[in-house]
């Protein structure tokens, strides 16, 4: 794996006002907070605010201007983990540093959509998600916080000549999602429609669920029909009873051994397929020696609270992911083996529309849409939108939706 990468950068948006900044842990210099500086190529270790200091603004321009659309810029950035490449239209972003990061160094404080007074409150911008390593590159567009007005496509080609390709949405994405917001708001009255930001009459993103409650749009209480149906059809039942005669055969009997379907999760790591039910004498449901008790919605929306906090048991920690992405999908109830087939997706109330309507908007399908969007069964095809490879040879990031196409092929 290489020392580092080389990226380009494509504005395939309708102005030559688009930003890039890349950010994130430099591993070959024990994790220290690291930007690309304006050059594309040169790097800036961003270093603890003296004093105490917070808020500070960085010493360095890391604006990475992308010309006319349809012009290409080609930065190389170091070995990073937890990297993102950031765009802005119009308006430049604004990172600031506080104490504490890594290593010593400054800690970063980022863009952020649900922190009004936040500097980039206004601004448009997005992001996709990507880490190099000694192992590989993993790159992927996110839409666990927000969907933007800019769209992000994906493009990675190995030394071997195969393509990976993730097509992101059309211009008009962002459009097309806060129709589809809107009309799942009429539907069923509740605040999907919420979760679009506006500002002066422009819309600027689609926030996640997991932080309607920033914008006024709660969803507690949501999910939990779908938990209580789950936890029927999970539940130990008592075979109908009956007296056994010695000699005489009445039909029935009474049996102590479970019954009712069974969960059953592929936990696609070591401890293999593993089933799970809800005792008689007990409200949470036991999987593989793991008890879960009865997620609210804020925890199926988030997947890391509740029974979904990872900890030190490697099974547990294997079946959290599944079992969040049937409760996220709706698909819990309907079918007992997980993880299910995307056709299972989505199908019944109440369910995440969100996720729902960003995949639809998505030209391949693919996309974060939450924490565990990765989950897919052996063989299954990818949800997540994400590229990856151990030998890397050209990593294309085109941003604006213009000429967006479904296929792994060089654009």
């Amino acid at each position: 794996m290489p020392d580092s990468l080389t990226i380009q950068l494509v504005n395939n948006s309708t102005t030559p006002n688009v930003f890039a900044y890349i950010t994130g842990l430099a591993i070959q210099h024990s994790s220290a907070r690291v930007f690309l500086k304006s050059n594309g190529k040169d790097v800036y270790f961003a270093q603890s605010p003296p004093d105490g200091k917070i808020l500070q603004p960085l010493a360095e321009d890391v604006a990475i201007p992308l010309g006319q659309p349809g012009n290409t810029v080609t930065v190389t950035i170091p070995q990073i983990a937890g990297g993102r490449i950031w765009f802005s239209v119009e308006s430049k972003l604004t990172f600031l540093l506080n104490p504490g990061g890594p290593g010593g160094g400054a800690a970063l404080v980022e863009p952020s959509v649900l922190n009004p007074s936040d500097p980039n409150a206004n601004v448009d911008f997005t992001f996709c998600e990507f880490t190099l390593n000694h192992d590989q590159l993993f790159a992927n567009i996110s839409y666990v916080d927000f969907v933007a007005r800019l769209p992000i496509a994906l493009t990675l080609q190995t030394l071997g000549g195969a393509v990976q390709h993730v097509s992101g949405m059309p211009p008009d994405g962002l459009e097309r999602v806060c129709a589809s917001l809107r009309a799942q708001a009429a539907k069923d009255h509740r605040p999907w429609d919420k979760l679009i930001v506006q500002k002066d009459g422009k819309t600027l993103r689609a926030l996640n669920p997991t932080h309607g409650n920033a914008v006024g749009a709660s969803f507690d209480g949501y999910f939990e029909p779908l938990v209580e149906k789950a936890w029927q059809k999970y539940r130990e039942q008592q075979a109908e009873g009956g007296h056994h005669f010695p000699g005489l055969s009445l039909g029935r009997h009474t049996s102590s051994s479970p019954q009712g379907p069974c969960l059953r999760i592929n936990t696609q790591a070591a401890p293999g397929i593993v089933d799970g039910r809800i005792p008689k004498s007990s409200d949470e449901l036991v999987i593989a020696g793991e008890a879960f008790t009865k997620p609210t919605s804020a925890d199926i929306l988030g997947c890391n609270s509740g029974p979904f906090t990872t900890g030190p048991s490697p099974t547990r920690n294997a079946i959290i992911p599944r079992l969040a992405a049937a409760f996220q999908r709706s698909c819990i109830a309907d079918v007992a083996e997980h993880p299910s087939h995307p056709d299972t997706f989505y199908k019944c109330e109440p369910t995440n529309h969100y996720s729902r309507i960003v995949h639809e908007c998505n030209l391949d399908g693919k996309g974060y849409a939450f924490a565990y969007d990765d989950v897919q069964p052996d063989g299954g095809a990818d949800q997540s939108g994400k590229v990856n490879a151990g030998d890397p040879s050209v990593f294309i990031v085109a941003v604006g939706g213009g000429g967006a196409y479904v296929g792994d092929r060089m654009p």
